[in-house]
């Protein structure tokens, strides 16, 4: 540790923070805006500058000097820092009027205004005046795509931007050219932006340079009701805050949480809002000579029974969809075990993973923040970068932090991923035959990585494939004392609380498979649907009553002889278990439109209808019934430790595996569930990412 004296205050610090960062631990306010901490060091703006004693007879920028560069005092003292000298304060004077020559004073226009740093640190740092008369530059706005709005005439050339785009998001297509007076940030031939993070440059931009494109002109910050909650467009449980006025959800912005997503998010949980208040159900309806008609509770409630009543349990079924809360899926489960019915499934997807064979056999072990240990990774029929764009970037971050040095291999698709890779093959052949030399690489490794992606998990042989995954990461050293390496990453919000409660085919019960099989037969009367539409309803059998619980009309909806509307993920306290089996609590920022209602409440009402009355009537009553039965779903926020010896048990199962591809598990990131596929932005996105991929195919 190292020693200096900060505005009279001696602290000691780790030599290799910057001074800026060493002024902060001394509870010094040093204002910046070319500097940020998860960003390479600038030094463009000079807002940061602080006097160091013994240094230069000028101020010295705080952000490129580290602690380690100081000199001591003649007699061996600590070094000096001030942070509030007549010479800073009028060095700080300097550079705001210098930023403000140019800068449009379009404030009562600016999307930024309320959340502005310039404002706030002119007002803080600034004069009341500027000595320039002269015309203010003009720059033209660039097209960065339907996500990111620019006003470039507003930039102050911190270079945020480029740096996150060129570092994190591993794209670059954004930089500054020209000199002096004509330099200006671009993107390199008028092109939009492809990386899925993009949208976090908007939270990067001190000014209002870099703005929300389907926010602009719709909201102002001191306007909005601001709620800390969870995303579920992935299976990483980011933490997010949603901003609300009225009903109505404005915006999406980040939370930080180091343990999960630092303080970055995808674009699809940033811009899915448009989504919440389109194609939404907002009453109940009965399917008739079939149409639909808009009904009351109670005759919606009466079809179900009629239905019901005469039906055995056997040939009745159960799905959950990817959005889900374990809150109403436990409810489900609970209505279903009731009536006796076993062909329950929360696995739409189709996926072989199974509570039966231990936690750790399908969780993310390592932990995200883990991936930062690993030194070696294998991935399994995984595409990181569309299934999990902010656990990419942390697959990215540990490769730069490892000077490039850091061994990729991927048995799969063929993919980019922002950061090098070895492509070891496309199928199971890769897997089982894996190179002597990537054996041994990954053998070498002190803390080798396996990420199973659900891909090879939806086939018929996906138990197989995940016991040759086990196996094969117990051979490296993958699981051992001290680490778990083996991970397996999920790509919906709803699967591991699911496989966590339990809610698989109990003994004689069919899976989502089965079911759509014995529908199509003929042998499957009535099925219930929780939010579940991505599983292939359009293939249900025609005599099948299906009974859809949900929040959008899509393929579950069309489908359906019963409609009941349910809440969006921000209309609902619910809890959500992530990838890495961290419980995380989401909470409501909204109220659901029309008489639609919570869906563990409208499974409450509809148990007591047909006779099987749920033993509890409020959330929290709920929610001790679910602890009392799972109780390691009390500890928020937590990822516990699993069993490792699940893995060598799961790594014995083996099996026939088809020599066949894995096929990717998303095939469009933008339009994987039913808000996404509501949302107007994600449409535009999407027809932008097929057209650019189409474009450099040829």
């Amino acid at each position: 540790m190292a020693k200096l004296i900060v505005d009279g205050k001696e602290i000691e610090v780790a030599p290799e923070l910057t001074l800026l960062q060493a002024c902060e631990q001394a509870g010094a306010e040093v204002p910046r805006f070319c500097f940020h901490e998860r960003l390479s060091v600038a030094g463009n703006c000079r807002m940061c500058l602080v006097e160091v004693k013994g240094g230069p007879p000028k101020p010295t920028a705080s952000c490129a000097m580290a602690v380690r560069d100081l000199r001591p005092g003649p007699n061996g003292e600590p070094p000096v820092v001030l942070t509030n000298s007549p010479m800073v304060k009028k060095a700080r004077e300097g550079v705001m009027e210098f930023l403000l020559i140019n800068h449009p004073l379009d404030c009562p226009i600016c999307d930024q205004g309320g959340e502005c740093d310039l404002q706030d640190q002119a007002v803080a740092y600034g004069l009341a005046g500027s000595r320039f008369s002269e015309n203010k530059r003009a720059v033209e706005d660039k097209n960065l795509g339907p996500l990111v709005k620019t006003a470039m005439t507003r930039c102050i050339h911190c270079t945020r931007c480029v740096r996150f785009t060129t570092e994190v998001a591993g794209i670059t297509e954004m930089g500054l050219i020209s000199r002096g007076e004509d330099a200006e940030i671009t993107s390199y031939l008028e092109r939009a932006l492809t990386s899925e993070l993009q949208g976090n440059v908007i939270d990067l931009c001190p000014v209002g340079a870099l703005t929300s494109k389907p926010y602009a002109f719709h909201a102002r910050p001191w306007e909005l009701t601001k709620t800390e909650s969870i995303d579920v467009m992935d299976a990483l449980g980011s933490a997010i805050r949603v901003d609300s006025r009225g009903r109505e959800v404005m915006r999406v912005l980040p939370r930080l949480n180091e343990a999960v997503n630092e303080e970055w998010i995808s674009d699809k949980t940033r811009f899915i809002w448009d989504g919440l208040k389109t194609q939404r159900l907002d009453r109940p309806y009965v399917k008739e000579n079939g149409r639909f008609r808009a009904v009351s509770w109670s005759e919606a409630f009466a079809a179900v029974k009629a239905r019901v009543a005469g039906t055995a349990p056997a040939r009745m079924g159960a799905i959950a969809g990817d959005l889900a809360s374990v809150e109403e899926m436990y409810a489900l489960k609970g209505l279903m075990t009731a009536l006796g019915v076993t062909s329950i499934d929360g696995r739409q997807d189709g996926t072989k993973l199974h509570p039966k064979f231990g936690r750790a056999s399908y969780v993310f072990n390592s932990t995200i923040a883990g991936i930062e240990a690993a030194d070696a990774v294998l991935i399994v029929g995984a595409d990181p970068r569309h299934e999990a764009a902010v656990l990419n970037a942390r697959l990215r971050k540990t490769w730069r932090a490892s000077g490039g040095k850091l061994k990729v291999y991927v048995i799969g698709a063929p993919i980019d991923l922002t950061y090098p890779t070895i492509h070891l093959g496309d199928g199971p052949d890769a897997l089982r035959n894996l190179d002597a030399e990537v054996v041994a690489a990954l053998s070498a490794a002190q803390k080798p990585l396996v990420i199973v992606g659900q891909g090879p998990l939806l086939r018929r042989d996906g138990l197989a494939l995940l016991s040759l995954a086990a196996e094969v990461a117990c051979r490296v050293g993958a699981v051992k004392d001290g680490w778990n390496g083996f991970s397996v990453l999920h790509t919906a919000a709803a699967r591991v609380g699911a496989l966590d409660i339990g809610l698989v085919p109990e003994e004689g019960g069919r899976d989502v498979e089965a079911m759509i099989e014995a529908s199509v037969e003929g042998d499957l009367d009535v099925l219930f649907l929780l939010g579940a539409d991505e599983f292939g309803a359009g293939h249900l059998g025609p005599k099948t009553f299906v009974v859809y619980i949900g929040s959008h009309g899509d393929t579950g909806a069309h489908r359906a002889d019963v409609i009941l509307p349910g809440a969006a993920y921000t209309e609902k306290s619910g809890t959500y278990v992530n990838t890495e089996g961290r419980v995380q609590l989401g909470q409501r920022a909204t109220f659901p439109p029309g008489e639609a209602k919570e869906d563990w409440a409208v499974l409450r009402a509809l148990s007591e209808v047909l006779g099987k009355k749920l033993p509890y009537d409020s959330l929290a009553a709920l929610r001790a019934a679910l602890y009392a039965e799972v109780p390691h779903l009390a500890a928020l926020d937590e990822a516990p430790e699993n069993d490792a010896a699940a893995i060598a048990a799961l790594a014995g199962i083996g099996g026939a595996i088809e020599p066949v591809p894995f096929l990717p598990a998303i095939a469009d990131f933008y339009l994987t569930n039913p808000i996404a596929r509501a949302s107007k932005v994600m449409a535009e996105c999407s027809a932008l990412a097929h057209g650019t991929r189409q474009a450099a195919a040829e």
